[in-house]
């Protein structure tokens, strides 16, 4: 997939510049496209979420795609497709990169990257989508009260080339049949027993499987399954 690449040096979020720029400019085009930011004066997470980063260290982007025959129902294909081209990326600088359910990207225990998507739908397809990402690159000191940001700098010990991050992860950003079992095979803390919270508290299981539309389904100790959908559960660090 070729993408075109516009640079800005400010915006408040690279999903809203794509959206009153190049969303419905494009309706007609299938060429994907990439705007990249120096800084973003509102930078969003899921949810009331917002994402930290100091001006010109990080690597802030958002994608436009136009994929064809990607059900409604499925949807969550396209967030493992950038999970797995984010985890690839830097699986060429650091070893310990795994996804952390639904699309955050972590080095060991802490996390390096973040996205937030947004869907148009057409009927039962998806019409077009918006990806927006931001990784922590050069940043070596995080102000906020996130609990456990990490930077590609400050596990390597230098600072990196962003223009070069990106490259490697527009070259590995596919939409494959074998989404699914990559996914699973990535995601963090995929074996073994942990501590999760959701709205009755907090209990210990294991990951089972997260299905095509994103659900988690995990197994308590006491063997009970449950199934979450984004939000309902969170891992407890």
């Amino acid at each position: 997939m070729t993408f075109k690449i516009i640079h800005i040096d400010e915006t408040d979020s690279t999903n809203r510049w794509l959206r009153d720029h190049c969303q419905q400019p494009m309706a007609d085009s299938p060429e994907p496209i990439v705007v990249v930011a120096d800084y973003q004066t509102a930078g969003r997470g899921c949810g009331t979420n917002t994402w930290e980063s100091e001006r010109g260290k990080n690597l802030l982007f958002s994608l436009l795609i136009h994929p064809t025959d990607v059900p409604a129902r499925e949807q969550f294909l396209l967030s493992m497709a950038n999970a797995l081209a984010l985890k690839t990326a830097l699986d060429s600088y650091v070893d310990d990169i795994s996804i952390k359910w639904p699309n955050d990207i972590y080095w060991r225990d802490r996390k390096i990257g973040g996205t937030l998507i947004e869907t148009r739908l057409q009927g039962t397809l998806v019409k077009d989508c918006i990806i927006g990402t931001g990784i922590n690159v050069n940043q070596t000191q995080f102000l906020s009260d996130a609990p456990n940001p990490v930077s590609l700098a400050q596990i390597l010990g230098h600072e990196v080339s962003r223009d070069t991050l990106l490259q490697h992860i527009l070259d590995a950003f596919r939409l494959s049949d074998d989404l699914p079992e990559r996914y699973k095979a990535a995601l963090y803390r995929r074996e073994g027993f942990f501590t999760y919270r959701d709205s009755g508290g907090t209990f210990r299981a294991e990951w089972v499987d997260v299905e095509r539309d994103g659900t988690l389904v995990l197994r308590d100790e006491d063997g009970t399954v449950r199934r979450y959908a984004f939000k309902q559960v969170a891992f407890v660090l």
